[in-house]
């Protein structure tokens, strides 16, 4: 992965706020509002007027103040004072109403936009996720993806709701406080060494916000990848559960989980330790700065008699100002945390597939005549899986792949639909080489059925349906007649809109491969693939299974993978690989009759099924 400056990277991170931004501004509109104008309406400001309202004293009207505020103060000072206090009063709680309106709807409206934000997010790194081919699933954890697309995702979201919210709030809060700190100083003729010793803190606050920031950056990261590890190891235990307790392998994954849990405890007490030291650090330095200003100020008042509600109102302003400060610092740990959650999440945003598309990848029609595989050769990094293989198969053709286990049968059929690419050679359909067609119009004329059976979380009808959108209630139940599977599901109580669990796990092997033959049937594509569809199920669900793919494979041309050697006497050809190489093309009886490899791997499996 390309890496990013801090800077560029939020950047790249702001791009997904650019359609929500005409409801960005208005939320900063309406936060801008809330703390420039009801900010003027504080404490500091309301002191002194207030002050010489009860001490019935008109207010001093400096020399040094703009036109339009001797003004002001001249009509303040003529409103008699219960007129004016009252005013005062109800001027507050309606300022108050006001502030608490604005404050509603910047909230809510931040809230909206960081929500949009987070959808996108999730959109686009899942729609990244499902335009990977097979090879970046091999190396990937399902936990660590899973922890991305929720996880990591939550943090920028946060970095949005509180990040963006904060630092323009925030700043704009400094701004007014430093504003009102020159105007009371200038009203009241306040020191200039108050005020300068008043504003040592900013340097003093701002070194540890920064020191401590790029530390939170690098916890954070490791803390999302340790709850990667934590959710990949969830989610295998609940795959796995069969296994777990066959082996009562309870206590070991109890351990095994309890330890990363740990690893995730301690990762997020470093940071909260930093968090919170940088919290105390802030409030301790702008405390102890202010209580120095507070002490020189007072001295003055007691010893000058200087009048005590201006200072009051500057020393408030001071305080005041500490606070924007204080979550300036918070804003920056939420944005480190974020920006360590962006680097992960552009780790798969940038990430390219293996297998793309071309520019002018054209569509493929209707298969009419034969696929080519000409000196084709794979490679599963530095191993080579398959090597020179060249093959034809002509429509209609059955071409069945044997050989021993690891010897690359599975690794052919997946290349056809460009699960992966080859690394050499070429493959054609009809003529045109596929990696020049377009991955839809390619993988719209093959059906799958393979040994692990995938079903979806949902009914039967859905199941079925996946391949083909929209298809009727009639063509459904006909697919699932052609694959033997209408009489099971019609005894079933919700029938067709059965729900077939998480993975299929309410429905016996057999049901589920029947299941996955009906949505292949009702793909209705011109080439088949069988990855050894039979190869886990009982000798009678192997004879109702194996019945419904030859219902399914007529006027089809299919390349069948096949466990029992029994199955494939059908085949127009049979190829016999290994290590990689076709050592054997021919029918079966052909291949029986040269007494090679086929023959012996024959051999042994009748004498292991006449064993059994």
């Amino acid at each position: 992965m390309v890496r990013f400056t801090a800077m560029k990277l939020y950047l790249r991170l702001l791009k997904f706020v650019k359609p929500h931004l005409p409801t960005l501004v208005f939320a900063n509109l309406c936060m801008i509002i809330n703390s420039v104008v009801f900010g003027v309406v504080s404490t500091s400001v309301v002191i002194p007027v207030v002050n010489n309202v009860l001490r019935n004293a008109p207010m001093s009207v400096p020399e040094k103040m703009p036109q339009i505020v001797k003004d002001l103060m001249v009509k303040l000072n003529s409103i008699p004072q219960i007129n004016l206090f009252t005013g005062i009063i109800i001027g507050v709680i309606v300022a108050f109403f006001f502030r608490g309106l604005f404050t509603f709807l910047q909230s809510y409206l931040m809230t909206d936009v960081s929500t949009r934000v987070l959808t996108d997010l999730r959109r686009a790194v899942y729609d990244k996720l499902l335009e990977f081919s097979l090879d970046f699933y091999s190396k990937a954890h399902t936990g660590v993806l899973v922890s991305r697309i929720t996880y990591d995702t939550s943090i920028i979201q946060n970095s949005i709701t509180e990040g963006i919210t904060d630092l323009i709030y925030q700043s704009s809060q400094v701004i007014v406080y430093i504003f009102m700190i020159f105007f009371l100083r200038e009203m009241y003729d306040i020191q200039w060494s108050l005020l300068v010793l008043g504003f040592v803190v900013l340097p003093l606050i701002m070194f540890p916000i920064i020191r401590v920031g790029k530390k939170l950056r690098k916890i954070s990261k490791q803390t999302q990848e340790q709850m990667g590890f934590v959710t990949t190891t969830l989610v295998e235990t609940i795959s796995g559960m069969r296994i777990v307790k066959a082996f009562s392998m309870e206590d070991s994954e109890r351990r095994k989980f309890s330890s990363q849990n740990t690893g995730l405890y301690k990762m997020f007490m470093r940071s909260a330790k930093r968090e919170k030291l940088l919290d105390w650090a802030i409030e301790f330095i702008g405390i102890a700065c202010g209580s120095f200003v507070l002490w020189l100020g007072g001295r003055k008042i007691i010893m000058d008699s200087a009048d005590p509600a201006g200072f009051i109102a500057f020393m408030v302003a001071v305080f005041l100002l500490a606070r924007p400060l204080s979550r300036l610092g918070k804003v920056n740990s939420i944005n480190q945390k974020a920006l360590a959650a962006a680097e992960r999440i552009y780790e798969i945003l940038d990430a390219t597939s293996s297998v793309r598309e071309k520019p002018d990848a054209v569509a493929l029609g209707t298969f009419k005549d034969r696929i080519r595989f000409d000196s084709v050769s794979f490679s599963y990094g530095s191993e080579t899986v398959l090597d020179g293989i060249s093959v034809e198969a002509r429509k209609g053709e059955i071409i069945a792949i044997v050989g021993p286990s690891g010897s690359g049968k599975s690794t052919i059929v997946n290349l056809i639909p460009r699960f992966y690419d080859a690394g050499n050679g070429n493959i054609t359909i009809d003529g045109t080489g596929i990696k020049d067609a377009t991955i839809a119009s390619l993988r719209a004329q093959i059906a799958i059925v393979t040994q692990e059976t995938i079903l979806f979380h949902d009914t039967i009808k859905a199941n079925i349906s996946y391949g083909r959108q929209g298809a009727s209630e009639e063509d459904i139940i006909r697919a699932a007649k052609i694959a033997n599977a209408h009489d099971f599901i019609s005894n079933l109580p919700d029938g067709y809109n059965t729900v077939v669990g998480e993975r299929g796990h309410r429905l016996s092997g057999g049901e589920r491969q029947r299941i996955a033959i009906a949505r292949a049937v009702l793909k209705d594509a011109p080439i088949l693939i069988l990855d050894e569809a039979t190869s886990q199920l009982d000798m009678e669900s192997e004879a109702t299974v194996q019945d419904a793919i030859e219902k399914l494979m007529k006027g089809k041309t299919a390349f069948v993978i096949a466990h029992r050697l029994s199955t494939v006497k059908f085949a127009t050809k049979i190829i016999v690989l290994e290590k990689g190489k076709i050592i054997e093309t021919g029918t079966h009886e052909e291949l029986l009759r040269r007494n090679g490899l086929y023959k012996r791997l024959y051999d042994l499996q009748f004498l292991e099924e006449g064993i059994a």
